[in-house]
């Protein structure tokens, strides 16, 4: 007898996490377009060139430490030298003359290494009698020395496209005294919220009623990958207000997400507005929180349709579509998924068949770092998410985790 096919609902029926993020991943590149702009507005931008140095940083050869410059051949083997001190070179200031046989001149760290010396002696080990400086034996030809261009030459890149500008990229740029840079153009991203019983904030509720969370949520972490957002606020349960804003979206935007609307209930009309706008690679994943997911391409906007629960809109943005983003903005190599194990404080129940991401909090005690359940794992609980500070990685084959066990953690520090 034939058996019958298993329910569509089943997870073995749906995507799974890495099967959705190579989809996405392979389907999205780089957005075309670029801009010039000031050191200082470049925090957070991706380098759409190679930023080339025009000169050697350092500039000279430079002392790495407070002591004197010599020369080597005037240092005896075994006991001390004694060198006579003509003169002090600081960072900015330095000795104008030559250090001649048996001289030595005190330097400053930073300070040009004089013309004549090739090893600087640290003060700490040196003995000052007047003009006088007693070197102890031991000393090693071009110690204690940066030589020009030894961080970079003239010529080479000091950051290569696709870099994305943080602090340290900022002050390295200005370390080689360019005033603007080339990046790509900031990605547009358009985004609203579905369903009938969704309220702006600022008013009361009316009965059945939620506030709307997930837009809030969308624009902070859009907001820090430095997307230029286009809010599109609540739109309603209807097929006719739904295609108005698709189309409106897929015009001005090259990504547009939306939360809710993405299941199988009789008001849920993304997936199919998608289908017949655009094209939809795939809606369910086997992941928990967040099986109704989306994703496809309406016009030239690829488009990411979220689950409505507050909780799994967070877990599929951060899993699925921030790395997605990043991609389209330039970003190359894409940053890490930054995994590490750690010993589980509680019992998890979990069924095989899905990847589950549960809210935790690490903790550190006697040099070893444990995890437990950071509150309620509800998909609706927002506030255990605010209350957390990692996933808990549970992937598919697992089945249930005992305390003691160890488990894939994923801390929202660089994530979120």
């Amino acid at each position: 007898m034939t058996q019958p096919s298993p329910p569509e609902t089943t997870p073995r029926n749906f995507l799974s996490a890495d099967e959705a993020r190579a989809t996405i991943l392979d389907a999205v590149s780089t957005i075309v377009g670029w801009e010039r702009v000031a050191v200082r507005s470049a925090l957070g931008r991706v380098l759409a060139l190679d930023v080339i140095a025009p000169c050697n940083v350092p500039a000279h050869d430079n002392s790495a430490m407070d002591g004197y410059a010599v020369r080597a051949i005037d240092l005896a083997a075994s006991g001390d030298t004694a060198l006579t001190v003509v003169g002090t070179a600081y960072a900015g200031r330095p000795f104008s003359g030559i250090v001649g046989a048996g001289q030595a001149i005190r330097i400053m760290t930073g300070a040009a290494i004089p013309e004549g010396a090739d090893t600087i002696v640290v003060q700490e080990v040196t003995r000052r009698e007047d003009n006088q400086v007693f070197i102890p034996a031991g000393q090693r030809r071009g110690q204690n020395l940066r030589r020009a261009g030894e961080d970079l030459a003239l010529g080479s890149a000091a950051l290569s496209a696709g870099r994305r500008c943080g602090p340290a990229e900022l002050g390295l740029i200005a370390s080689l005294g360019i005033a603007e840079i080339t990046v790509c153009r900031r990605l547009r991203v358009a985004f609203f919220s579905t369903g009938d019983e969704i309220a702006s904030i600022g008013r009361p509720l009316a009965p059945g009623e939620v506030y709307d969370s997930n837009r809030y949520t969308l624009f902070g972490a859009l907001s820090r990958l430095g997307c230029d957002l286009i809010d599109m606020g609540v739109i309603a349960d209807n097929p006719a207000a739904l295609e108005a804003a698709f189309s409106e979206a897929s015009q001005a935007a090259d990504v547009i997400i939306t939360s809710g609307g993405v299941s199988v209930g009789e008001a849920d009309f993304i997936r199919d507005m998608m289908m017949r706008m655009g094209e939809v690679s795939f809606w369910k994943l086997a992941i928990k929180p967040g099986r109704p997911m989306a994703f496809g391409r309406i016009g030239n906007a690829m488009l990411f349709g979220l689950p409505g629960n507050p909780v799994a809109v967070l877990v599929t943005f951060y899993q699925f579509v921030q790395d997605a983003l990043l991609k389209l903005m330039g970003v190359n190599p894409l940053p890490p998924a930054g995994l590490f194990e750690a010993s589980c404080s509680d019992t998890i129940r979990k069924q095989p068949g899905r990847c589950e991401y549960i809210r935790g909090r690490l903790s550190r005690a006697n040099g070893q770092i444990s995890v437990a359940q950071a509150g309620a794992q509800g998909s609706g609980i927002l506030r255990s998410m605010s209350e957390a500070d990692c996933f808990i990685v549970l992937p598919e084959d697992c089945a249930g985790v005992q305390p003691g066990d160890r488990v894939l953690v994923q801390p929202f520090d660089g994530l979120v």
